[in-house]
């Protein structure tokens, strides 16, 4: 029987050998991916700004970048006499908002704009203080008797302005997938939050198309999606029987959802008193549209857009208790990039062996 020779058991020790480090960097990367998703929130994207989004003040207090101490929301006294308004960069129906500095920092210093929508003004008020967190643009101070309030200044603006941000020179880098759809599960993660803050249930009413859902959202420095604008964020309680109406106007369009449409068509004229309520799941029917722009056309977006199909076909059901709820949609988010991520490094990581074989 002739005998064996080392280079027959070489190639297939070599093969267990790759094997067997392929399976220890797939649990590497298991075990890393876990923990970044754990820190979405804590970990800065670029080398630029901080994200301040962990830094912790007790309720009625704030803290600004190169700031040590937190301190107490500013009083009418304070913003009247050491806020400087520079410009106005934006105006819609409620309110105008305009660059400020204050203290050496720049900052968004919003005036009631009509005072016939004071309600709405003053309910977004209440609504910013009540429900400050990572997800909310940060409250520096307000001032009732002169309708204004002061926020945290985020030069990059809106939602709206996201493609525009991250095709611009040195930005590039980091126009990618992955961090497009960080950002729709941001945006994701503050209707998750809105649906059950401490509050109660909160439908984001102001979404009435694409832009102006865009519009309601900033786009941090360090790329993260942030709630700003909260003039229109009615109560839903269930246990009272209450639900929701969005304005007293007729709503129309394939961006509102079908409990947002008039249901007597043409046979009736349109009256508020007729229009039947509706709750949260309105704001689920929208998620798909806002992702598919967040995750725009770049590289790998539609491989995305592939795995999260069938959640979205849900989103888009007729019936408003058949779609998941948006804690559901997070966690589906969350599960698909974790997915995509590791099997992306792993894929590098194979390749890269293999090369060095």
């Amino acid at each position: 029987m002739p005998r064996a020779t080392v280079g027959n058991h070489s190639p297939p020790l070599l093969l267990r050998v790759m094997l067997a480090l392929v399976s220890l960097v797939a649990a590497l990367l298991s075990v890393t991916t876990f923990f970044r998703m754990e820190l979405l929130h804590h970990l800065p994207w670029t080398k630029g700004p901080v994200d301040n989004s962990s830094d912790s003040c007790s309720y009625g207090h704030f803290r600004l970048g190169g700031m040590k101490d937190c301190l107490s929301w500013l009083s009418c006294k304070v913003i009247q006499n050491e806020v400087t308004v520079v410009k106005l960069i934006g105006r819609g129906a409620v309110k105008q908002v305009f660059l400020a500095h204050w203290q050496g920092h720049k900052v968004a210093f919003s005036q009631l704009a009509v005072s016939k929508f004071s309600n709405d003004f003053f309910h977004g008020l209440e609504m910013l203080k009540g429900l400050q967190s990572v997800y909310v643009v940060k409250l520096l101070g307000y001032c009732e008797e002169d309708r204004t309030i002061l926020t945290e200044y985020h030069p990059f603006g809106s939602l709206v302005n996201v493609n525009s941000v991250l095709e611009r020179e040195g930005h590039r880098v980091f126009n990618t997938w992955e961090n497009r759809f960080r950002l729709a599960i941001d945006y994701v993660m503050f209707l998750q939050f809105l649906h059950n803050s401490p509050l109660g249930p909160r439908v984001m009413c102001d979404s009435n198309d694409l832009r102006k859902t865009l519009s309601q959202y900033l786009l941090t420095t360090d790329l993260h999606v942030i709630a700003n604008d909260l003039d229109a964020l009615p109560l839903v309680n269930r246990s009272a029987g209450v639900l929701v109406k969005c304005g007293v106007r007729q709503l129309q369009g394939d961006f509102v959802a079908p409990e947002q449409l008039w249901p007597f068509g043409n046979d009736l004229p349109f009256s508020d008193d007729l229009m039947p309520p509706y709750d949260e799941r309105t704001d689920v029917w929208k998620i798909p549209d806002v992702t598919d722009f967040l995750l725009g056309q770049v590289e790998g977006s539609d491989v995305v857009r592939l795995h999260l199909f069938q959640l979205h076909q849900d989103c888009k059901r007729t019936v408003p208790q058949q779609r998941p709820s948006a804690l559901m949609v997070l966690q589906s988010y969350k599960a698909v990039y974790t997915s995509l991520t590791q099997e992306s490094e792993l894929s590098d990581s194979y390749s890269s062996a293999s090369h060095d074989m």
